[in-house]
């Protein structure tokens, strides 16, 4: 009897041996699970099968602003806030579909994560379910991250490929686009179109005489002007240089384009106040009109460049149409 006693003692200990050894098992794998998670730069959310928040990393932490001692056991939707940022209404978290369905949900592009405290982060990643042993769906697990500065420095350089770097104002491949797109609608409308193509006259005097610096403050005053006396629907354009080009869209009579080149005229005459000094800059400005002086944005283009330097060619502070004996 003795004997069967220390055998059951014995198999009691390898018992509770075995299941020390598991549990420190166990405890070791959590915790490489945990600092894995908390190292990597994505932040990864997991809940259960009733939405219920029951893990979060770090990066999770940070990002939505609730440490995960007191997200545990909350609503997703109260602790992973999201929105459309297009039209600003709130936005189910992917996990719910990720679990419904039983498969890997992709989030929605332009979606914004809304902190604790109000601040807010475009977002961008997935949601994917977690299974128990025999196959069931468990929750799910979300990871996600930040992609404000990526978003903004793709916009930035959009917005460089675009245009002028100095100005902002469109640049020549853009100026182009507009133009031929202003062609098909004058055609389609039986309307006009004008190109004003401008050469400032003195600006390589004051360029040289006093830097590049004033020569560059220069043309973005004189770009801010030109702007001030477009509609919305016409173009300014930095050619390069001291020279721009404006198109007209749409116009009802050429004599339009007259009149915005004697607007022009008037708003670079008054004086421009850089760096303690009173610049005074004049235009030339020539003019083509479609379809009298071309059918194709080429055609418009050297016709206006041609109006341009008899403009010049006859005094500053003019401006000229294209007439067809200028191409001789």
């Amino acid at each position: 009897m003795a004997s069967i006693h220390r055998a059951a003692d014995l198999a009691r200990g390898k018992t509770a041996e075995y299941v020390l050894l598991m549990e420190e098992a166990l405890f070791a794998e959590k915790e490489r699970a945990t600092v894995s998670l908390d190292a990597i730069g994505d932040a990864v959310l997991t809940t259960d099968v009733q939405g219920k928040v029951i893990h979060m990393n770090c990066m999770a932490e940070t990002m939505t602003g609730w440490p995960r001692e007191e997200a545990i056991g909350r609503s997703l939707t109260e602790v992973f806030q999201i929105i459309d940022g297009q039209n600003r209404e709130s936005v189910p978290p992917p996990a719910q579909r990720a679990i419904v369905e039983d498969r890997t949900v992709a989030l929605a592009t332009d979606l914004v994560l809304i902190h604790r405290n109000g601040a807010e982060s475009a977002i961008e990643d997935s949601a994917a379910p977690v299974h128990n042993r025999d196959g069931t769906v468990a929750g799910a697990v979300i990871v996600f991250h930040d992609i404000s500065q990526s978003r903004a420095m793709a916009q930035r350089m959009a917005h460089l490929a675009q245009h002028d770097a100095l100005t902002g104002l469109p640049n020549r491949m853009t100026f182009s686009e507009h133009l031929t797109r202003a062609i098909g609608l004058a055609q389609r409308h039986h309307k006009l179109a004008a190109l004003l193509f401008l050469d400032l006259d003195r600006f390589k005097h004051i360029n040289d005489s006093l830097g590049h610096g004033i020569g560059d403050a220069l043309l973005q005053s004189v770009s801010q002007r030109l702007l001030g006396c477009m509609r919305a629907t016409d173009t300014v354009c930095r050619q390069g240089g001291d020279e721009f080009v404006i198109l007209l869209t749409e116009i009802k009579q050429a004599e339009d384009a007259a009149r915005v080149a004697e607007a022009l005229h008037c708003a670079l005459q008054a004086p421009h106040f850089l760096s303690g000094h009173e610049l005074h800059i004049g235009v030339s400005i020539g003019i083509s009109v479609y379809p009298v002086d071309g059918l194709t944005p080429d055609a418009l283009m050297q016709r206006a460049d041609a109006a341009m330097y008899q403009a010049k060619a006859i005094g500053h502070d003019s401006y000229q149409f294209f007439r067809s004996d200028m191409n001789a």
